[in-house]
């Protein structure tokens, strides 16, 4: 029985290329090291899943040193395409040509996603009435999206980095007449005060908590106030 790719998006982490809207309060080094940890933690979770592939599409191509190191037991691909909707096409693309059930883009900025939302939108794809499934971001982006079916008109010429990527999505969904199903939003880090509400969180000591983001994030001596 085929099931699902759940494919991480991510970066390598150079300094200065990664997580550079958190600089500062952080040096370059330091949000290159979260976002580092950042990863090692989405792979982490990803492993947990049950019924399906874990995979990661990569960028730059340079990377594939660093994320086989790292990530050994997935299906590896470098990104492809000028922008993040030519990569994402690809990603979805590439994924559906092997036979995957479907293809869960997902994004490694949300460390403390509850690994159950990731679960839900796994079973959510298995549901035939189901033809998209988007796990929304509460700065209206989405940190996890899904399909059965290639739908280039759900990336192409979308506003990345706004609060209108869930909405228009969801309108273009509408039109196409396509049924959408959402798992629970969630915060991913991206700015300053996300880096705050971060730190807050992982504060209490709890052992479903990202450790390797913990262990970073609780051992930088910057002050996010």
């Amino acid at each position: 029985m085929a099931h699902p790719a759940v494919v991480i998006m991510a970066k390598v982490p150079y300094p200065g290329q990664v997580k550079t809207r958190l600089c500062p309060p952080l040096s370059s080094w330091q949000a290159a090291s979260l976002a580092r940890a950042f990863v090692f933690d989405k792979i982490a979770q990803v492993r947990t899943l049950t019924g399906a592939r874990a995979a990661l599409a990569y960028s730059p191509a340079s990377g594939d040193d660093f994320f086989g190191d790292v990530a050994p037991d997935f299906t590896l691909i470098a990104q492809q395409g000028p922008d993040l909707s030519a990569r994402l096409i690809h990603v979805v693309d590439y994924f559906l040509s092997l036979g995957d059930a479907g293809v869960l883009a997902i994004d490694s900025d949300t460390p403390t996603l509850p690994t159950a939302y990731l679960q839900q939108a796994i079973m959510l794809m298995a549901d035939p009435a189901v033809d998209v499934v988007l796990g929304p971001s509460e700065d209206g982006g989405y940190y996890l999206i899904g399909m059965r079916t290639l739908q280039r008109t759900l990336f192409e010429d979308m506003p990345w980095s706004t609060a209108e990527v869930t909405p228009e999505t969801l309108r273009r969904a509408s039109v196409l007449g396509l049924n959408v199903a959402q798992v629970p939003p969630w915060f991913d880090v991206d700015t300053p005060a996300d880096l705050a509400r971060l730190k807050t969180a992982l504060s209490v000591c709890d052992s479903a908590a990202p450790q390797h983001t913990r262990q970073v994030l609780l051992g930088l001596e910057t002050s996010f106030e």
